[in-house]
């Protein structure tokens, strides 16, 4: 990583600098703010001294409020500490300080903004798959809980929606994956596990997994008809089908389903085109299937 450090001590930026660069960081040394103000460079991560005389070191902080601020203190105070964290830094080391304590509040703020970037990829992803799938409201919150649908997003948007609704951690354990059983046993109190593919058990498995579940915060997902009555369940029905069943579409409801899903995306001459089959038809495959096109 790339790191600045603003220290008036010049001897101790040194000697941090050359204890970092060990670890294999690349480091710039300034004693002035103005200086470390006037750099172009780009940095990971900012360590600044408080301790500036007559230094103003508040605009360093605003620059650099995205990347990673340690403040180096030589006393813990309102002006040493909270306002400057209140300002946008992240956290504090007290001089003296161990260099193995220095890079390890580096490794931790590295690796927090890693998992901020990670969730931040999963949640817009979640969202562009799951957002527009249109849910029951109320959301059923007595759990445990089988969803039968037969479209598996479906029941993929309303595990995420109740344990967002709940706020609550969700748990993804599927049934195909035989290490979910274990798993469940770990499941913490405020833990909600989501628990689908149970069409892919056996029926004494799925005995087994019904008896499991008793009292436990689990939402189960089906693809296939659920009539076992030692279970809450709700039916969730898409237009989408059995798309992501293994089972084989008809003509009829293939075409369908891409009308559905895709007339909005391409004009009717390409959509027809694609489907092998004249406007006119397309025309009349929606009218048939009862599908209106909003211009």
């Amino acid at each position: 990583m790339k790191i600045l450090i603003v220290e008036e001590e010049i001897y101790l930026a040194q000697s941090i600098a050359g204890k970092l660069i060990d670890y294999g960081h690349e480091c710039d040394i300034f004693a002035a703010v103005n200086d470390a103000l006037a750099q172009e460079s780009d940095y990971d991560v900012i360590l600044l001294s408080t301790n500036l005389t007559g230094q103003n070191f508040y605009p360093v902080i605003e620059r650099y409020k995205t990347r990673i601020i340690l403040l180096m203190v030589s006393y813990i105070s309102n002006d040493t500490v909270t306002d400057p964290l209140k300002a946008g830094a992240h956290d504090y080391i007290q001089k003296p300080f161990m260099i193995e304590e220095l890079i390890r509040k580096i490794n931790h703020f590295h690796r927090y903004r890693q998992l901020q970037r990670e969730c931040e990829l999963y949640e817009n992803y979640i969202q562009h798959q799951l957002g527009s799938i249109q849910l029951p409201d109320p959301l059923a919150a007595t759990l445990p809980l089988m969803v039968q649908t037969n479209y598996q997003k479906q029941a993929d948007a309303y595990a995420f929606a109740l344990a967002r609704h709940l706020e609550r951690p969700l748990v993804y354990l599927p049934l195909s994956n035989p290490a979910s059983l274990k798993s469940l046993a770990r499941l913490g109190e405020e833990q909600i596990a989501y628990m689908p593919e149970y069409q892919t058990l056996k029926k004494s498995e799925k005995e087994a997994f019904l008896k499991a579940i008793e009292g436990k915060n689990v939402v189960a997902a089906t693809t296939e008809k659920f009539d076992a009555d030692t279970l809450p369940a709700i039916e969730l029905v898409s237009e989408h089908k059995i798309f992501d069943r293994a089972e084989i579409l008809t003509i009829d409801d293939y075409v369908k389903f891409i009308i559905l899903n895709y007339q909005h995306k391409f004009p009717d001459t390409e959509l027809s085109k694609k489907l092998g089959i004249s406007r006119k038809s397309l025309w009349e495959k929606r009218k048939k299937y009862g599908i209106f096109k909003k211009k």
